[in-house]
């Protein structure tokens, strides 16, 4: 590897690490933005409810409310509690000694503060006399963070001021002069290449918070939210693709354009570099339209779902917004479309492009990517062996959240009474009682941080098949249920893979793994089952049921361990029947899927 590209890969992870700590400042304080929006919307002179008393308190979160959360959580980053509370009073300082919102003097001192009492402590913790801890304790942040608040004071909030004040009007400049669209020639590729909290939450949002601070809406906060350019391109492979990216992009677009989860359109972009015109494309039109109605938010869309957007946006401006997300995305679609059409590569390994697309996360973030979730996967616990489950991802909301939604609604179809959550990976506690689910390229950071921890990797946070192996593992290991073919089962295996081969699958329309109790075994080899047809392009359902919930078709195929055959086939007589040794083996169904294809 040459020495400048080394170079390039380090500039681009250590981009991608600052962007990540500062939207974990950011996020979790996202619903209060969302309220001071919400403040702005309505009572500001030009709003739907002008109150000029109800306008000062969003003047007041706006100066005072939004600078402190975000300083707390900064230092709590760094030191936890102690940290949080030097870097908030280190704040105080910056607000004082400024004209302008500190949203810029918050993420530089919240840090700092949490980053001086964690020295102070490593320092002098060992030190302080025996029944004076407490004392030490809290008389070294007070007066650290009252040093700091001076500092604050009379040099970094008048030279942030001045650095704030100075960006403000550049960014003006640029919207009078026309050329803002042209700010997404650089968004719309970045964010494909996962750089899209730094931009967003580290730059847009505290220019743009400035921004409405002065107008009443920013235009800066639609950049990199607007969901159109994503729409498109999902829209297109949904028309003109092939294999499991067309029947994906569907649900694909539901998930992106509604839940604002835009991280799942990246692997359909990743699997042609030529629809990276498309992105940006739309985006740059989106943009300029947007600019063409002079429209804007009141504050931060997050997520970047068509609903949020909507709800933030500013009053008279819907139509424009409205107008801007449909052009981009219609652009986005158009370009798309000609470049699925006309191109020479071929899209049908879709899985394979997944698999680019997280080891290129990975390298964006200065970490390497296993190429199996299991090498860096725990061995899946049993039920008793854990308290609770936790999603984490960088900044703990968007897709870490939706992956915890939908196990919590699969743990409840098997009564499985456990707490999921969803966290950031730098909030983990170490809890040897609790399950953590991560992206594959996040494992290794997450390990570091909880090291006690069961850790679980997956591609996908939204892929529900992974989920049902996983609780099934769980439920068989909880069971005693072993997943290994018996050695007396052994001699008749080829047999039944003979028989089965020679069976006529063709007129197969739906399967069922039925089971007599127990639920692992069946579950997990559904699933698996349903990630070969996937890999196939074949769109035949697969599913798990009680034997006793079989209906009779000539239509349906059931699978069932070996030795159940016999005395379950009386529950549905004129569907074809087909028993395995061992259902986990996925060998098995070869021939079907050959059948089926």
């Amino acid at each position: 590897m040459s020495e400048t590209t080394q170079q390039s890969k380090g500039a681009k992870a250590s981009i991608q690490k600052f962007g990540s700590y500062l939207s974990s400042m950011v996020m979790p304080n996202i619903g209060a933005f969302i309220a001071w929006g919400i403040f702005a919307a309505l009572f500001i002179p030009t709003g739907y409810l002008p109150n000029e008393a109800l306008n000062e308190v969003g003047g007041a979160m706006q100066v005072y409310l939004l600078p402190l959360l975000i300083a707390y959580a900064g230092g709590n980053l760094v030191y936890g509690q102690r940290g949080a509370v030097v870097g908030t009073i280190a704040t105080m300082g910056v607000i004082g000694g400024s004209n302008v919102p500190m949203f810029i003097g918050a993420m530089m001192m919240g840090p700092l503060g949490g980053w001086l009492i964690k020295k102070f402590d490593e320092q002098f913790q060992d030190k302080v006399p025996s029944g004076f801890e407490m004392l030490v304790n809290n008389f070294s942040s007070g007066i650290l963070g009252f040093l700091l608040a001076i500092l604050g004071f009379y040099a970094v909030g008048p030279i942030v001021s001045a650095l704030t004040h100075w960006m403000a009007v550049g960014v003006e400049n640029i919207i009078e002069m026309g050329i803002l669209p042209l700010a997404n020639v650089l968004i719309e590729p970045a964010k494909v290449l996962f750089l899209n909290n730094a931009i967003n939450h580290g730059i847009l949002t505290p220019l743009g918070n400035l921004q409405v601070g002065e107008l009443g809406k920013s235009i800066l906060f639609l950049l990199e939210t607007n969901p159109g350019p994503g729409l498109g391109v999902l829209l297109a492979f949904a028309l003109f693709g092939r294999g499991s990216a067309k029947s994906s992009s569907w649900g694909a677009m539901l998930i992106h354009f509604l839940g604002g989860i835009h991280e799942i359109y990246f692997p359909y972009v990743m699997t042609n570099p030529l629809l990276f015109i498309a992105v940006i494309a739309g985006g740059v039109v989106g943009s300029f339209v947007f600019g063409l109605f002079n429209v804007g938010l009141t504050g931060p869309a997050s997520p970047g779902s068509i609903v949020a957007i909507l709800g933030v946006t500013a009053r008279g401006d819907h139509l424009g917004v409205v107008a801007g997300v449909l052009a981009a995305a219609l652009v986005s679609f158009l370009v798309s479309a000609v470049i699925l059409r006309f191109s020479q590569s071929t899209n049908d390994d879709f899985e394979a492009q997944k698999k680019a697309t997280q080891a290129a996360k990975a390298e964006s973030k200065g970490q390497s990517v296993a190429l199996d979730a299991e090498e860096q996967s725990d061995e899946v616990p049993t039920f008793d062996e854990i308290d609770q489950i936790i999603f984490a991802c960088d900044a703990g909301m968007g897709s870490s959240a939706m992956g915890a939604s939908l196990l919590r609604k699969k743990a409840k179809e098997i009564n499985l009474n456990k707490k999921i959550t969803n966290s950031a990976i730098n909030n983990l506690s170490d809890d040897a009682k609790t399950l953590v689910i991560t992206q594959e390229e996040l494992t290794t950071r997450a390990r570091r941080q909880a090291p006690s921890s069961t850790h679980i990797s997956v591609e996908n946070f939204l892929d529900g098949d992974r989920y049902d192996a996983i609780l099934a593992e769980m439920q068989a290991k909880s069971e005693g249920v072993t997943s290994e073919v018996a050695p007396e089962k052994q001699a008749t295996v080829q047999q039944q893979l003979q028989e089965a081969a020679d069976v006529d699958f063709s007129n197969i329309k739906e399967i069922t793994f039925a089971y007599d109790g127990k639920v692992g075994a069946s579950t997990m080899a559904a699933s698996q089952l349903r990630n070969q047809f996937t890999q196939a392009g074949i769109q035949t359902p697969v599913t798990a049921k009680p034997v006793s919930e079989l209906h009779d078709s000539q239509q349906q195929l059931v699978i069932v361990e070996a030795p159940l055959d016999a005395q379950m086939k009386a529950y549905a007589n004129q569907s074809m029947w087909v028993s395995y040794a061992n259902l986990l083996d996925e060998s098995n169904y070869q021939a079907l899927i050959d059948a089926l294809k």
